[in-house]
């Protein structure tokens, strides 16, 4: 069992009696993480694109795919078929190992880190953010990415609630910033 899982299990009874929350099952719990990169200019260089996805790849310990566009839009310059990013989604033991490297490992590693922005919430319960650079993950070697890039990252809860989620998130270590809810 991964540290945040059993950080999880131990903030339950808490989170139950901070919430209010009479049944076991209505407990927010984390469902998945989902990582994802908009491709922009460098889905026309496949060179470029299999680097970005061998980084998340890497980042996150599972496959990353590579999305194609649906539909041809010509003012972004889109063709259909063509890459236009990658995505990997992370649950069970996966979700919780690279939530527990993102807080205690790479969040710090970024210069003049103040917290995660409290405004990311999405009013069903979900939690967005987004990474400037994938140089913060310690897995990322400087001499093997071709291009810095960044990432968003997408919490997803059980719950449908932003105060609960922020309840969860903020009980298992996610560093907020300072200020107004």
């Amino acid at each position: 069992m991964s540290r945040m899982k059993d950080k999880y299990a131990s903030i339950v009874p808490a989170l139950r009696e901070e919430l209010a929350i009479k049944n076991v099952m209505q407990t927010p719990k984390l469902e998945k993480i989902v990582i994802s990169v908009g491709a922009g200019e460098e889905g026309r260089d496949s060179k470029l694109i299999q680097n970005m996805a061998d980084t998340i790849s890497l980042i996150a310990g599972q496959h990353a795919i590579i999305t194609m566009a649906r539909k041809s839009v010509a003012g972004f310059k889109a063709r259909e078929g063509a890459p236009s990013g990658i995505k990997v989604t992370l649950r069970g033991e996966n979700m919780f190992n690279f939530l527990d490297k993102l807080i205690s490992i790479a969040l710090p590693r970024v210069k003049d880190f103040r917290g995660v922005p409290r405004k990311g919430f999405d009013g069903r319960g979900n939690y967005n953010f987004g990474l400037d650079e994938q140089l913060m993950f310690p897995e990322v070697v400087y001499d093997n990415i071709m291009k810095t890039h960044g990432m968003n990252i997408t919490i997803v809860t059980s719950t449908d609630d932003d105060k609960e989620a922020f309840t969860l998130l903020e009980k298992l270590g996610m560093p907020f910033a300072k200020g107004k809810k």
